[in-house]
């Protein structure tokens, strides 16, 4: 009697394929997830640089908008964690600086994509 099933040969030709598959696939995931929250932070950057702009023009001065610790915005947190701050009030100058200590991939990735949007690397915004 013939039975209809798959041969051992057949069943581990699968796996192979399988896990080749996967060896390629699990890197380009993580390094989407990275580019992903390196944009976040990014996105984080120009709303706290705005915050930043709006509570100058209000009261003249960056108290509490950038500074780390104090009543920081919930953005300027989330980009103080890759960029350091810089804030002038008698001129309305805030400098945004890459920050070297940051080393993880997702805050190298947020600076590359800051420096090429021109918003990070040294970079002065008047108010």
């Amino acid at each position: 009697m013939y039975r209809k099933a798959f041969t051992m040969i057949e069943v581990i030709f699968v796996i192979v394929i399988i896990g080749i598959l996967a060896a390629v696939a699990i890197p380009l995931l993580s390094t989407t997830s990275n580019d992903a929250r390196g944009a976040r932070i990014v996105h984080d950057l120009g709303v706290c640089i705005e915050d930043a702009g709006s509570r100058y023009m209000k009261s003249g001065s960056f108290e509490g908008t950038t500074q780390p610790g104090g009543n920081q915005t919930a953005s300027c947190r989330a980009a103080d964690l890759c960029f350091n701050f810089v804030e002038t009030d008698s001129n309305g100058s805030l400098t945004v600086i890459s920050d070297p200590a940051a080393t993880s991939a997702q805050c190298q990735e947020a600076q590359r994509i800051a420096g090429q949007n021109m918003m990070a690397t040294t970079h002065v915004i008047n108010f």
